[in-house]
């Protein structure tokens, strides 16, 4: 009986031993597991560059990989240089992955594919291996990943309506493409549809300018200056400045304005905490969370899964500041008011319920019909914009 229950004893705790291993948390699967950053800009931008770099050191934090990077990948910062050459140092280094970070290193993004067959690229923004796009150009060792930024733009837009007093908003661009023509048109979208849908304004009464600066963040000597950009906005009226551009100097100037009487407001881009420069007159931002589709498929490189695709992630609508699970997020800022945030939050769910405001009818700039009424845009109308939209006032395409 004795030698009976010491077996069932030991039994039993084999029984737990097993059990425990089970439920214990694995060890990080990347290990040992190296990958590369190319950012177009300074890794510490408060914008875009920031954005993907945190997005590293999450994925260092979930799968135990290794993150390497170079900064300020860009022709004034590195003049002789180009993105391939420099993901080759990331490769030198141990890179198994590279990201390249910018719709401006495309062209080298491939390059290097090509010549790299057994390292894996992430390219950002792009659209290579989008079997449905106009660039296809299939490559087993690419993924393309872009966040569904359209949504937060629509948000941010809403918000400069609901704020502004003058009616009239600025919006800061950076260099001219099928991305930036999309995004600032999904600003003034969200603009009209809160201006004449949730505030009862007459359309005709919203001023929606887009200003081009010619690159991702200033260049002296290259670009427009932005600060001066934003202070000619400023200086016409327009109260509420939207951001395109990878840096902060929309709000920087709106602060600055605001010290000096003026009441202005700005809404910067990019990174989640970029409201911090100038919270006083932050209206909110919205932010890219690449962290998510970094884990998942930097875990598809690290355990053989890996297959070429290409990602154009929506916000997690149950939640879309989920730092988990959502792609897109927008935070709202202190300068936001209660009944504007109330309404900005109606705005949120209408859009998580199904609101699509590519929806005709939609012109475009020159009066063209794009989008005919009722009929929604598909993913390769709404990607390709070729114009901004009627209604607003600036460049659509580079002189």
């Amino acid at each position: 009986m004795f030698r009976k229950s010491v077996s069932i004893s030991i039994f039993v705790l084999l029984l737990m031993a097993i059990l425990v291993t089970a439920c214990a948390p694995k060890a990080p699967s990347g290990e040992g597991y190296t990958f590369g950053i190319l950012m177009v800009g300074p890794y510490n931008d408060h914008g875009w560059s920031q954005a993907h770099y945190e997005a590293g050191l999450y994925v260092e934090q979930k799968l135990g990989a290794k993150m390497i990077y170079i900064d300020k990948v860009n022709s004034a910062d590195r003049p002789g240089t180009t993105p391939d050459q420099l993901a080759g140092e990331l490769v030198a280094q141990g890179a198994k992955l590279v990201i390249f970070n910018s719709d401006d290193m495309k062209d080298a993004a491939t390059t290097f594919a090509k010549a790299n067959p057994d390292i894996k690229v992430i390219m950002a923004s792009g659209d290579q291996v989008w079997k449905d796009g106009k660039a296809y150009d299939p490559m087993a060792n690419m993924v393309n990943i872009m966040g569904r930024m359209e949504y937060g733009k629509e948000m941010a837009g809403c918000a400069a309506a609901l704020t502004t007093k003058t009616g009239k908003v600025g919006y800061l661009g950076p260099l001219i493409n099928d991305e930036t023509r999309r995004l600032a048109s999904s600003a003034y979208l969200g603009a009209k549809y809160c201006w004449t849908e949730v505030l009862g304004k007459n359309a005709a009464d919203l001023a929606f300018k887009v200003t081009w600066i010619g690159f991702w963040f200033n260049i002296p000597g290259v670009t427009s200056d932005p600060t001066q950009v934003a202070n000619d906005f400023i200086a016409s009226g327009f109260d509420v400045i939207i951001s395109g551009i990878d840096t902060t100097e929309g709000l920087a100037e709106a602060k600055k304005a605001a010290a000096g009487g003026k009441e202005v407001w700005a809404i910067p881009y990019d990174f989640i905490g970029s409201c911090e420069e100038g919270k006083e007159v932050c209206l909110g931002v919205p932010y890219f969370n690449w962290g998510p589709a970094y884990v998942e498929t930097i875990g598809k490189a690290i355990d053989g899964t890996w297959e070429s695709n290409f990602q154009w992630n929506r916000p997690y609508w149950k939640d879309i500041n989920d730092a988990d699970k959502s792609a897109v997020g927008f935070v709202k800022g202190d300068a936001l008011s209660a009944e504007a945030s109330g309404k900005l939050d109606d705005f949120i769910a209408a859009l998580a319920g199904g609101l699509n405001l590519w929806t005709g009818p939609i012109n475009l700039q020159d009066g063209t019909v794009y989008l005919a009424d009722g009929v929604v845009g598909t993913d390769q109308e709404v990607w390709y914009l070729p114009q901004l939209l009627e209604g607003m006032e600036g460049q659509s395409v580079s002189q």
